[in-house]
């Protein structure tokens, strides 16, 4: 997430970018999206960035550190409300997703974040790469493919090659038409 965020700002700082793309694999949260799709992420959350008060957790709006529409953050999120004109992005479902450092594999953890933000999907790194976008003002996309359902850990039931698979199918078509 840090690399992310360094490097993509670094990137985007020396100018002259149309779009940026972020393409990457992600897990699921929701039926709705199952292993081989793909999705874009129009909205994320640093759901770990706060701190825990016993058994609650305290975002770091809630603790009064950031305000919830303080910029780049819409409602406490990364929100791409403008994403670039492009078919083959237009042809993917929007999701929600959520960026970790730790990505869950245990149901107690699962419950609290679900019950807590919602999320469709989680990666490690989006929410960085959509913060420096945001802050650069380059018009983005977080294209992401499944690579597996968010549940206790059980890799057996990862699909990696698929995921990767339908991202490249995905990537060709939006880089086609940019």
């Amino acid at each position: 997430m840090v690399a992310t965020a360094a490097r993509t700002s670094r990137a985007l700082a020396s100018g002259g970018y149309d779009m940026a793309l972020n393409l990457g694999l992600c897990g699921s949260f929701t039926p709705r999206f199952t292993p081989g799709d793909v999705v874009h992420v129009v909205s994320d959350r640093l759901t770990e960035l706060g701190a825990e008060d016993d058994t609650t957790f305290l975002t770091i709006h809630a603790l009064g550190l950031l305000g919830e529409d303080e910029f780049p953050f819409r409602g406490g999120a990364l929100v791409n409300s403008s994403p670039p004109a492009n078919p083959g992005l237009s042809r993917l479902p929007s999701a929600n997703g959520i960026t970790v450092n730790t990505v869950h594999g245990n149901v107690r953890s699962i419950e609290a974040v679900t019950s807590r933000v919602h999320p469709d999907v989680e990666t490690m790194e989006g929410a960085a790469f959509m913060y420096a976008c945001l802050i650069h003002a380059v018009p983005f996309a977080q294209v992401r493919a499944v690579s597996n359902v968010v549940e206790k850990r059980n890799r057996a039931a990862w699909r990696i090659r698929d995921a990767i698979g339908s991202l490249s199918r995905a990537a060709i078509d939006i880089i086609d038409h940019a």
